[in-house]
């Protein structure tokens, strides 16, 4: 019998933990925080801090109904900080269990360890590509396949049992016009689908809206389109998005490039990210300057007030997050920002009420100082209804578990499904963070 162990995600929009056992034997996919949770608590130092205190905030899962399992592997989707985020917390509970991912998902991961304050971490990390199968007992066995996201390298991540195997599709979209040529890899799905898909457990967060996501190239043409088009004046540009996102980073690069201006990353995130990407080849920072230190970025920012009109500034802060570069301008630090500068949201405001009070208060402080802004430039990482039926039809699983998602979104997973002649309570189970669901069979508390 296959268990599925939902540990986390399964209530939110983040710390993301699922584990898989069969025999005895247990797969964990996933160790995320979610963030939200730590920044409500002004003094959390999280490297600093116990998993158990962590678990008390909700910060990160609680991976207590597996403590005592024989966990055979960890693996890692992509390397956003919902999915990762907690591989310091949690891995030293399994010490010496060996995690799989992708190369970029895996350095990230150890950045985050290589910060870690309170655990010793030793469990060792394999970068894996895709089409590998890596066989972790004699009975499991796991796979990375090739799938887009707002991140490189992103999987589904599938392991393989006797019984058929169980697909996890947390995070995905299908980009089939991606501007740099990540690519689903629709055949090897078409080929898990025939070969037997036992269950599907896939994320819910936008299964809601009646559409499928939109590519990439469609955020990189409302991109050009604003700053490229001829009737463009402004003086200070200034530009925010995830730092995770090397493709639309890629893009604000080179639209620099094309207006004659530099691009000039400010802040610790987009250091991190887009340094591990360039030694992967993933990103080509042609023309473009990172500051890491705050007496480079005091620097050139007097150097950029002077001459705003030769720079494209790319900053965090597009969630208005305390201590950001975008938060720490528009409270009147680093930079004289107002009239003259034009800021571009590049990305969406993630949904929960911590986010959206936080750009709120930013939004109203950059206008108090007359600041134009361009809003929505963006277009969505994650799977919206038609992806998810394209996804279930592909598979054909027996079983399915909605994840990644708010009980709102997970119950419009199951009418999805319902649609796709699954059955709730029968074939598609909706859980909840701490439960077992037995496939085939009930949910257990």
């Amino acid at each position: 019998m296959i268990k599925i162990y939902t540990l986390g995600g399964y209530e939110e929009v983040g710390k993301n933990m699922t584990a898989v056992e069969y025999n005895g034997e247990v797969v964990i996919v996933d160790m995320g925080i979610r963030l939200d949770r730590v920044l409500i608590h002004e003094d959390v130092e999280f490297q600093k801090m116990s998993s158990k205190d962590l678990r008390k905030l909700g910060a990160i899962p609680d991976d207590r109904p597996i403590r005592n399992k024989k966990v055979v592997a960890i693996a890692l989707s992509h390397g956003h900080l919902d999915h990762i985020g907690a591989v310091g917390k949690l891995a030293p509970h399994y010490p010496d269990v060996p995690i799989y991912g992708t190369p970029y998902t895996i350095r990230l991961a150890k950045s985050e360890i290589k910060g870690e304050e309170y655990f010793e971490v030793t469990n060792p990390l394999y970068e894996t590509n895709y089409g590998e199968i890596v066989q972790v007992s004699e009975n499991l066995a796991i796979e990375f396949v090739q799938i887009t996201h707002s991140i490189p390298q992103s999987s589904i991540v599938v392991i393989h049992t006797p019984e058929g195997a169980v697909v996890y599709a947390c995070d995905y979209k299908f980009d089939n016009n991606h501007p740099y040529g990540e690519r689903p890899d629709y055949k090897r799905l078409k080929e898990l689908g025939k070969e037997g898909v036992k269950v599907l457990i896939a994320e819910s967060t936008r299964v809601a809206e009646e559409t499928k996501t939109p590519s990439e190239a469609v955020a990189k043409m409302l991109l050009e389109d604003f700053f490229l088009y001829e009737g463009m004046e402004a003086d200070g540009l200034i530009a925010t998005t995830f730092a995770s996102h090397i493709a639309r980073l890629q893009e604000l690069i080179e639209i620099a490039n094309k207006m004659g201006r530099q691009a000039i990353f400010i802040g610790r995130s987009l250091a991190k990210y887009t340094g591990i990407a360039k030694q992967l080849g993933l990103i080509k920072m042609k023309g473009s300057r990172v500051l890491r230190s705050p007496n480079a970025v005091s620097k050139v920012l007097k150097e950029v007030s002077q001459a705003r009109e030769n720079y494209l500034l790319i900053v965090t802060g597009h969630q208005g997050e305390p201590g950001a570069i975008l938060t720490r301008m528009a409270n009147g630090e680093l930079y004289d920002i107002g009239p003259r500068d034009t800021v571009v949201f590049s990305a969406g405001v993630i949904p929960n009420p911590l986010n959206v009070a936080q750009r709120y208060a930013l939004e109203t402080k950059l206008r108090m100082k007359g600041v134009r802004m361009i809003k929505n430039l963006h277009v969505s990482g994650h799977a919206s209804k038609e992806d998810h039926r394209y996804l279930i039809r592909m598979l054909n699983p027996e079983y399915i578990v909605p994840a990644h998602g708010e009980f709102r979104m997970l119950t419009h997973y199951a009418e999805l499904a319902e649609e796709e002649g699954y059955m709730i309570g029968k074939e598609v189970f909706i859980s909840r963070n701490g439960h077992v669901v037995e496939i085939p069979g009930s949910l257990e508390g």
